[in-house]
């Protein structure tokens, strides 16, 4: 389902305005060119999910949740568990989002936030396993768009993150039969970092930080970029036509560092409340 809306006149003429105030550091909401939104992030908000959260980024929202079970490990990686992201936009989320299966976009937003998850290392998904080329944990995150202005990238990936960081997993042990039997406690996923997204649009000769759906809609370029608890920049995609200077790439990966810190606090900051264990 597409969610984007549609390159038209007005949004050209709009564009014109755009480089105007973003010549003056300002931009059509207010915010200065490296501000974000108010972010808003609930946890625990889908009482049959093993873990889920609700994001509201601006005017955008979506909600996560989080299923967990056994399953078989792909022939290629027999020692490593499995994690799958899935996302949808629901058609009452945009005026311009059509029922159907997921399009090219939709894809494109859970791979994104699927590779960030998966390269930072959130998930040491070696401990996922229970017995090497037999029996693993199956950790399954489904994104549900509920309102759509722009910048579901991050909204998306920080809602996973989230999630990820509250569920809780039921432990199982292998019988001598070599059967796995579940037991009555409970155990939090093996995570190991704090992955944060950080997407920056590109107008005229600008960077952004967290486009609303007016300026995605005349943005030349787009990057998002994705750093771990230690500043490390660990995954990145470059999305439409437009290019990117090495110096804008450089001041991305210096935005995505910085503003990574700010919302990891936010998620942490929640987490905290709802586990009631700090996040490191």
């Amino acid at each position: 389902m597409s969610a984007v809306k549609k390159v038209l006149v007005v949004e050209q003429l709009k564009r014109t305005q755009m480089n105007e105030l973003l010549g003056r550091g300002k931009r059509l909401d207010g915010r200065s060119l490296l501000d974000m939104r108010d972010l808003s992030v609930t946890t625990n908000v889908v009482e049959k999910a093993e873990g889920s959260a609700r994001v509201k980024l601006g005017n955008t929202e979506v909600i996560a949740g989080v299923k967990v079970s056994l399953g078989t490990p792909f022939p290629d990686t027999p020692d490593k568990g499995l994690l799958v992201v899935s996302a949808e936009v629901l058609p009452l989320a945009s005026p311009y989002a059509e029922p159907g299966p997921p399009d090219e976009r939709s894809i494109e937003l859970a791979r994104v936030v699927d590779r960030g998850i998966r390269e930072s290392g959130m998930i040491d998904v070696s401990k996922l396993v229970l017995e090497v080329g037999k029996h693993v944990y199956a950790v399954f995150a489904d994104v549900s768009v509920l309102n759509v202005d722009g910048n579901l990238f991050d909204s998306t990936s920080y809602a996973v993150v989230a999630a990820l960081l509250t569920t809780k997993i039921p432990k199982y042990e292998i019988s001598p039969s070599g059967e796995p039997v579940k037991s009555e406690e409970m155990i939090p996923l093996p995570i190991t970092t704090v992955p944060i997204s950080v997407t920056m649009a590109k107008i005229g000769d600008y960077l952004i930080v967290d486009p609303t759906s007016e300026e995605e809609a005349v943005m030349d370029a787009r990057i998002t970029l994705v750093s771990d608890d230690k500043g490390n920049i660990c995954a990145g995609q470059k999305g439409e036509p437009g290019f990117l200077s090495i110096d804008q790439i450089l001041l991305a990966s210096q935005i995505c560092k910085s503003k990574g810190e700010e919302v990891r606090a936010i998620i942490n900051k929640e987490v905290e409340r709802a586990i009631g264990v700090p996040k490191q």
